[in-house]
Order: structure tokens, then C-alpha cells, then sequence
């Protein structure tokens, strides 16, 4: 059974893709097959209608937030098409993006004015300091061009988009914790120190 949506607490969770451009070491997939006791491993991804047969009402969500057991802005023209349905449904729900900021360098330009009106928050993982801890930590498919690109992509949201946070999981030290800190100043996106999660608790 596939579990394309998912509600922990207020927050109602859409599960796209399991496929990711980024093989982090800290990734809770390392370590179980879901979150929050729901099995989120997809034989198929979800088509837009698929995800939107199961939230007739999105107002009663506090928020809901693309953030499955992948990365959701590889699937963006059905994120896209689920955001605006949502909208018209309940113009005033909230919606977040969990992403590792490479939309861009996957499809070889800038993807995010196709999000402004639609996407209220987007929460980008920085992860590391600079680009090679950056790598040696989360693998990507993009190789050394991926930190520089999350970065680019960050500084574009900025621009258009109300809600901007780059944030690191607090397996890092003090030190870098704190350089990354100035990094999301300095592109002008808030910073926040997640905690390490395993499969019992959900991303945020």
C-alpha cells in the first residue's frame, strides 16, 4: 500500500518520489522505511490527482509540506499542480517545500518563479559549511557544483518567495554550526539547527 499523504501532529505531509539527487549520511532512510510508524518506500509515484483525492479539505491542516522519503521538487510539475488545487480548496493554507536546494542544477535553470504564489515557506537543507564537506557528507549527483547551486537556488527563493530557511541537522560541531549560521545571513534566508531524527519522528 502506498503512502502518498501522511499527518503527524497539524502538519499534513505529501510523499512524491522516493528518488533523491543527494545520498546523505545522516538520512533517515539509512535507517528505516518510513516516519512516524507509516511506511513510505513507493512502488509508484503519485499523479496529482492521486494526491488530491486524499485531502478533500486542506483547511484542516495547519500546514502541508512536501517532505516524502525523496526529494519532492524532482516530481515539480505535479507539486506544482497539487499546490494550486490545494489553493483553490483553501486559499488560505499554508504550504512548505522540503528540498536539498538542486532544483535548478537538475533542470538546467532557474525553477523558482514557477513557486511564487503558490509556495508560502521553503526549507532548504545547507547541511554542511562549504562545498567539499558539503559533498563529503551528502553525496550528490552534482558533485562539487552541488553546495554552490543550493546556495544560488536559496538566494533566488529569497527574492520571490515570503519564507526562506536554510537549515543543518545538529550532528554538526559548535564551529560549523555557527559558519552556517553566517551563510544563511548572508543570502539573506532565516537559519534553523534541526535535531537528528530517526523513523519514529517526522522532518520539519
Amino acid at each position: 500500500m502506498n503512502t502518498f499523504v501522511y499527518g503527524i501532529g497539524k502538519s499534513l505531509y505529501i510523499n512524491l518520489t522516493n528518488r533523491c539527487t543527494n545520498r546523505c549520511d545522516f538520512c533517515l532512510r539509512r535507517e528505516g522505511d518510513g516516519v512516524g510508524g507509516y511506511y513510505l518506500w513507493l512502488d509508484r509515484e503519485p499523479d496529482a490527482q492521486d494526491v488530491l483525492d486524499l485531502i478533500p479539505d486542506p483547511s484542516v491542516w495547519q500546514e502541508i509540506v512536501f517532505c516524502g522519503y525523496g526529494e519532492p521538487m524532482l516530481r515539480l510539475d505535479t507539486l506544482l499542480a497539487i499546490a494550486s488545487a490545494l489553493r483553490k480548496r483553501d486559499p488560505g493554507c499554508r504550504i512548505r517545500i522540503n528540498t536539498n536546494g538542486q532544483a535548478n542544477l537538475y533542470y538546467g535553470g532557474n525553477v523558482v518563479p514557477r513557486l511564487k504564489g503558490w509556495i508560502d515557506t521553503v526549507s532548504i537543507s545547507l547541511n554542511a559549511p562549504d562545498a567539499q564537506s558539503y559533498q563529503k557528507m551528502c553525496h550528490s549527483d552534482f558533485g562539487a557544483k552541488a553546495f554552490d547551486g543550493m546556495l544560488d537556488f536559496t538566494r533566488e527563493c529569497v527574492k520571490l518567495l515570503p519564507e526562506v530557511i536554510l537549515s543543518v541537522v545538529d550532528v554538526l560541531s559548535p564551529e560549523e554550526i555557527e559558519k552556517c549560521r553566517k551563510i544563511a545571513r548572508d543570502t539573506g534566508a532565516e537559519f534553523r539547527v534541526r535535531e537528528f531524527i530517526d523513523s519514529s519522528d517526522s522532518d520539519s
